[in-house]
């Protein structure tokens, strides 16, 4: 039988796949190495195992105890299904800027979580740092991995990640490039590639708002870099000791919108659908490959998580219009339609037992060239348009005296609230003039043709 004696057993070995679509234009062969595979959906379960396992070995963590640990949602993903594994408790603190998601999927599997203030300095004693500290202090039998300057973080890159990439790219890499937080990832895989080839350029991903990358230019610690930023798991306000300068060659500063909008392409152009700093990475190793890059090389790119955390967010349309991200068509569904055409007035329709002649008023009065038809209880049963009732009174003159049952054309579709306007066109044609669409108050309204291009051109 082949089996794994528990989950935390399928850490590791992640796959590369290779960018096809956004990487258009850029020169090279371009990876990515995929670590929403892990069993936690992120590149932390990998550190979770080895700061626990460095722990007990040392003799800190004992039977029975609890886990403590400031983080933004992954390392605590990876810690607790680590300790579910063990027999531990776990206890974690979090920003109140990381995704609703990032807390419930941890409270899920069994931790409880403590939600800290943003902007505060980390030696606040509200911060996420001092909190889970204090914790620490305050509970026997805790461990606090302090995943920021626990060297086991770094140890599980270098023994793990660098050495899968440099075997699955058979050793061709020429780049490296990924988002620098607490810096185990990029320092313990960097570490270990440039002692197989020295030459390997390794690039790290910055946000703005974050110390980084002023601190590896100038080594200045710069205060004044520091603002508050929305991208979660990259930056700090802080030097851990885990990110080593050294092995790091230079650093890309990336916006919270230009990390957004990458991370929607990567999941609709190439079906990744992962986390916002894998936005950042790609968006910020793309900008410095398209100007540095020979065909010859190869870039690989490690995407941290999955994009589950980031569903309230960078997924939602509404989350990213409310804060600028968002630069399409002010009207770019059927709700945003009828809200800025109809509001809430009620829809013109006639009976199927009214006269021809008496819909070309009702046509006429209301300055329309379609419109549905009900039965005697209201129910939309068939259609009717200009041109139906053109052609039919040039053949036979006399049919304006025949009841609209005798004319209309089928019912005009239904379609959703939310279909977008590219799914709406694509359903109006010659055979259906008009779409209807019930809000939430079960109000039917009408889109047209006109409709349709008034919002295209708005």
């Amino acid at each position: 039988m082949n089996y794994h004696n528990s989950i935390i057993d399928t850490i590791g070995n992640t796959p590369l796949v290779k960018l096809n679509k956004v990487t258009k234009g850029i020169p090279g062969t371009i990876l990515a190495k995929v670590e929403y595979f892990n069993p936690g959906n992120s590149v932390k379960d990998r550190i979770a195992v080895s700061m626990i396992a460095d722990a007990e070995a040392r003799g800190v963590l004992k039977p029975g105890g609890t886990i403590i640990e400031g983080t933004s949602g992954n390392t605590g993903m990876g810690l607790a299904l680590a300790a579910i594994g063990k027999g531990y408790k776990c206890i974690f603190t979090m920003a109140d800027k990381q995704s609703q998601e990032k807390i419930d999927i941890l409270r899920a599997v069994g931790a409880e979580v403590v939600v800290c203030p943003t902007n505060v300095a980390p030696d606040d004693p509200r911060s996420y740092y001092s909190v889970a500290k204090k914790l620490n202090r305050d509970i026997p039998n805790s461990l606090y991995p302090n995943q920021y300057d626990n060297t086991a973080n770094t140890a599980a890159h270098y023994e793990t990640t660098g050495p899968e990439i440099w075997r699955d790219t058979d050793g061709k890499i020429t780049h490296f490039a990924a988002g620098v937080g607490t810096g185990g990832t990029i320092s313990g895989t960097s570490k270990f590639l440039k002692e197989q080839n020295p030459a390997i350029v390794t690039i790290g991903l910055d946000t703005y708002g974050s110390v980084f990358k002023k601190y590896k230019e100038t080594g200045i610690f710069d205060e004044g870099e520091i603002y508050p930023y929305l991208t979660e798991g990259i930056g700090e306000d802080i030097l851990p000791q885990n990110v080593d300068f050294s092995v790091i060659d230079l650093f890309e500063k990336v916006t919270d919108k230009d990390a957004a909008i990458m991370t929607r392409r990567l999941a609709r152009e190439e079906g990744l659908f992962v986390g916002w700093s894998c936005g950042t990475a790609v968006h910020g190793a793309l900008e410095w490959a398209r100007e540095h890059m020979k065909e010859s090389d190869v870039l690989v790119i490690l995407l941290p998580d999955h994009g589950t955390r980031y569903l309230g967010k960078i997924y939602n349309d509404t989350w990213m219009k409310d804060h600028g991200f968002l630069e399409d068509r002010a009207f770019k569904t059927a709700r945003d339609i009828i809200h800025h055409k109809n509001g809430t007035s009620q829809l013109t329709t006639i009976g199927s037992g009214v006269s021809v002649s008496q819909a070309i008023q009702v046509l006429n009065r209301y300055g329309i060239s379609q419109i549905p038809v009900t039965d005697e209880s209201g129910h939309i049963v068939g259609s009717l348009t200009d041109s139906t009732v053109l052609n039919r009174l040039i053949d036979d003159p006399a049919v304006k005296d025949h009841p609209v049952s005798e004319l209309m054309d089928k019912p005009f579709k239904f379609v959703g609230l939310d279909n977008t306007i590219d799914a709406l066109s694509s359903l109006i044609d010659r055979d259906n003039k008009a779409l209807l669409v019930r809000d939430e108050r079960e109000q039917v309204h009408i889109i047209t043709q006109a409709d349709l291009l008034a919002a295209m051109t708005n």
